[in-house]
C-alpha cells in the first residue's frame, strides 16, 4: 500500500510528532499524581530520560509509542510499505537503544517498567485504569 500523501507532506506531519510530553505520558502523569504518587519527568541524568521517575520507590517508568519503538504485540508496531528500509533501520535502532537504556538502568539499580500505548488506550476504553496502574505500580513498591 502506497502512502497517501506526498513525501513532503509525510515529512512534515512526521516532524511534527513530539518525543515528550504526548498524550499516553500526559495520561498516566495525570493517574499516577492522583493517586498520590509524585514523580520528576525526563531526568536528563538517567540514561534515556526516563518518562516518569519515582525516586522514592527508585523506580522509572518508559511510555512507549506502539509505532516508534515498535511493538510486536500491536498492530501499530509495523514497518510502513513505502521506504521500509529506513524504517526498519530507525526502528531497529530505537529498540536496541531502548535495550541499552534499560539495561544501564537495571545495573543502577533503578527498577524500570515499560507501558505500551495500546495498553493506556485499551485499559481507557474498558474502564479499567485502575487495574492498569495495579500493574504498574506494585512492581516497583519495596517488597
Amino acid at each position: 500500500m502506497t502512502d497517501i500523501w506526498s513525501k513532503e507532506k509525510r515529512s512534515l506531519v512526521m516532524s511534527k510528532i513530539r518525543p515528550k510530553n504526548t498524550k499516553p505520558e500526559m495520561i498516566l502523569r495525570s493517574y499516577l499524581h492522583n493517586e498520590g504518587f509524585r514523580f520528576r519527568i525526563h531526568r536528563k541524568d538517567l540514561p534515556g530520560k526516563p518518562d516518569l521517575v519515582l525516586p522514592k520507590y527508585n523506580s522509572v517508568i518508559f511510555v512507549h509509542g506502539c509505532f516508534w519503538h515498535f511493538h510486536s504485540d500491536c498492530r501499530e508496531g509495523r514497518i510502513p510499505d513505502t521506504n521500509s528500509k529506513f524504517w526498519h533501520d530507525k526502528l531497529s535502532k530505537n529498540i536496541s537503544r531502548d535495550t541499552k537504556h534499560q539495561q544501564q538502568l537495571t545495573e543502577m539499580g533503578w527498577k524500570v517498567k515499560v507501558i505500551w500505548e495500546c495498553e493506556l488506550e485499551s485499559a481507557l476504553k474498558k474502564n479499567e485504569m485502575d487495574i492498569l496502574l495495579n500493574q504498574i505500580i506494585e512492581p516497583l513498591l519495596p517488597q
